[in-house]
């Protein structure tokens, strides 16, 4: 493990709906995950394996922001222990506490407790160290994670983020503690890319009002091409990541090639970086957890994709408050309609 001092790149994961298909909608729910065993909670395909390859990829430092309860800190550990990932800090939140202080309000609100607790892990950060985030469709990754990369790079105003807090829901100490944070922290803008995991099935399209930062992914196999176009992680760790969908998970080489396709499509993946995996896939010597064919077919696919490339979406400036709502309106739909699946 890397010391702090060698540390180049920081990578923050959610957990729920990230790296764990979890389900928090009502409170049955949220008490049926607390008791789940570790060996019972299931990984999102794809998500254990990417983070094994960030590990291995040099000076990083992983740290996991959820909003699960604390009281499931040991059976989230084992569970990331039986699948191999080391992580350096997890943060996980103190609903009981806001029970028994009667902050009700919080025990479901996310920005009022995830951008604090992003900001916090930041003063642990070298102050030089590029970030990468991974969140979901679930709630408000993409706005708070945005949020926090335009706080950290000095494009938000104080009474902007004042207004966007309160909308939240955030509580007073809260929105105190988020103010303090931010007038000791450097503007180094060190958020280079967020991750989207589609785990409600959302449109892409809704997510371009954060610009080209934030890419959101139904399968991890293009956060790996995405981060093999970034320089974040070499091309043969983007092989191996294919690999193991394929072995692990029983994924199909033209699923690999259809998701591939499609985020290559929406201009986050250059050419240079398939055509680098591509020469990886011809070039690696035996023994590889991909037999030659398959390999050779994963080549193949990923050269049918490269008159796809285009330009990344446009940057804009984004409006925190319109996005809150848009948001809002969108979580509730997407509750309504996993009720309505529940129930039929």
């Amino acid at each position: 493990m890397a010391s702090s001092d060698e540390i180049t790149h920081v990578f923050r994961w959610d957990l729920d709906k990230t790296y764990l298909h979890t389900n928090f909608d009502t409170v049955l729910d949220l008490l049926r995950t607390a008791v789940e065993s570790p060996e019972r909670k299931r990984t999102v395909p794809g998500a254990a394996a990417l983070m094994r390859e960030i590990r291995a990829s040099g000076r990083v430092r992983v740290t996991i922001v959820s909003g699960s309860p604390e009281q499931m800190r040991r059976s989230v550990e084992a569970k990331l222990r039986l699948d191999g990932v080391q992580w350096d800090e997890l943060v996980l939140k103190p609903n009981l506490r806001n029970i028994l202080k009667g902050r009700f309000r919080a025990v479901r609100e996310q920005v009022g407790y995830k951008l604090p607790a992003l900001l916090d892990a930041r003063t642990r950060a070298p102050a030089k160290a590029c970030e990468t985030l991974f969140g979901d469709d679930a709630e408000a990754d993409a706005l708070v994670y945005s949020l926090y990369a335009d706080v950290l790079g000095g494009r938000i105003g104080e009474d902007t983020l004042q207004a966007v807090l309160e909308k939240a829901g955030a509580y007073s100490d809260a929105i105190a503690l988020v103010r303090k944070l931010v007038a000791g922290l450097d503007r180094t803008d060190p958020v280079r890319r967020i991750f989207i995991h589609l785990d409600r099935k959302s449109d892409p399209t809704f997510f371009r009002r954060y610009g080209p930062r934030v890419v959101p992914i139904t399968n991890y196999f293009q956060a790996a091409l995405v981060l093999v176009s970034d320089h974040t992680i070499p091309a043969e760790a983007g092989l191996r990541h294919a690999a193991s969908l394929v072995i692990e998970h029983d994924f199909d080489v033209p699923d690999l090639v259809a998701v591939a396709r499609d985020v290559v499509g929406r201009g986050h993946v250059s050419a240079e970086a398939l055509r680098a995996v591509i020469d990886c896939a011809r070039s690696v010597s035996e023994p590889f957890p991909l037999v030659s064919f398959r390999r050779e077919q994963l080549a193949k696919g990923l050269e049918s994709c490269i008159p796809y490339v285009c330009a990344p979406p446009e940057d804009v400036a984004v409006d925190y408050l319109a996005a809150f709502a848009d948001d809002r309106a969108r979580w509730e739909a997407a509750k309504l309609r996993a009720k309505r699946d529940a129930q039929s």
